[in-house]
């Protein structure tokens, strides 16, 4: 019975003084509750500044998460031969089944991609582009490369972001199996959403040469990013992350300032779109707000 008093043999602070632990408590509500003046104040003056586009939020939003997919469609037609020898002699993929996969990817990404647009069928739509995730990184032998797999986690967190944001007041009901209301779904896809939108900037901290800005940058951004997970802020950590990595992907990933022939230049150019598609997925999330799975929507509770 003594191993539950704690370490020392006594009841330490929490039992002997139970001021002490009331004082704590009163601390840390202090600190969050400063936190929050501070950030409501930013957040008003960028929602005064933001005002003229808020109708186009979720547009644009949609938008920047699909346009990887469309970058990556034009890359396979334009560059048809090059896709085909790759996976033929590289991945010893038989031919006729190279044709087919290519083709299968470039109508899926065009097709689900206009309908996340104009929200037609997203359901389907967000399902076709998460098959080309898992059969792009099956086909062309990405699946081990972790900065692959880190980034299209937050690309999939985009995608639900943009399931729920676009679901209708109706719910399919199965025979025999228990439903989840439209609330219900919308709640814990906005959480998954917005948990895998951060992988990318964990895959950013593991990657590059390390500088001062660098450091600096993965500080903030990590603070932002553990923001985004608890629904603390989401907002403004949101618009902050937006803001961090659309700087990083314009002075890091400036393929139009490379050669034709620059051997680095599509490799930049792919970076780049990914980075607008996570970009969308944050946009949403300010538009939407973290939902009840948050801080910021208990706090409003109490």
């Amino acid at each position: 019975m003594t191993q539950i008093r704690g370490t020392g043999g006594g009841y330490g602070m929490g039992a002997g003084d139970p001021y002490g632990v009331a004082r704590d408590d009163q601390q840390e509500n202090t600190i969050l509750d400063t936190v929050r003046e501070q950030t409501s104040k930013i957040e008003d003056l960028l929602d005064t500044v933001s005002e003229p586009i808020k109708p186009f939020l979720p547009a644009i939003g949609r938008f920047l998460i699909v346009v990887t997919f469309i970058e990556d469609a034009i890359r396979i037609v334009t560059q048809w031969s090059d896709q085909l020898l790759y996976l033929h002699d590289y991945r010893h993929i038989p031919r006729g089944i190279t044709h087919m996969f290519l083709i299968i990817n470039v109508l899926a990404m065009i097709t689900c991609s206009t309908m996340v647009i104009i929200r037609k069928y997203s359901d389907y739509a967000v399902a076709g582009l998460m098959s080309v995730v898992v059969t792009q990184a099956l086909g062309y032998g990405l699946i081990f490369d972790l900065n692959f797999f880190l980034r299209n986690l937050s690309v999939i967190g985009g995608l639900l972001m943009v399931l729920s944001d676009s679901w209708q007041r109706k719910t399919k009901a199965f025979a025999g199996l228990p439903t989840l209301d439209e609330k219900d779904r919308k709640m814990y896809f906005q959480l998954a959403g917005r948990v895998l939108l951060i992988f990318l900037f964990v895959g950013f901290i593991f990657s590059g040469q390390w500088s001062l800005w660098r450091i600096v940058t993965c500080v903030v951004g990590f603070i932002a990013c553990v923001m985004v997970v608890v629904g603390f802020k989401a907002k403004f950590s949101a618009i902050l992350l937006v803001v961090i990595l659309s700087i990083f992907n314009v002075l890091v990933n400036n393929f139009w300032t490379l050669h034709e022939h620059h051997p680095h230049k599509d490799f930049a150019k792919y970076d780049f779109f990914q980075i607008l598609s996570i970009v969308g997925g944050l946009l949403l999330l300010v538009n939407s707000g973290p939902g009840q799975f948050s801080i910021d929507e208990k706090k409003k509770v109490y």
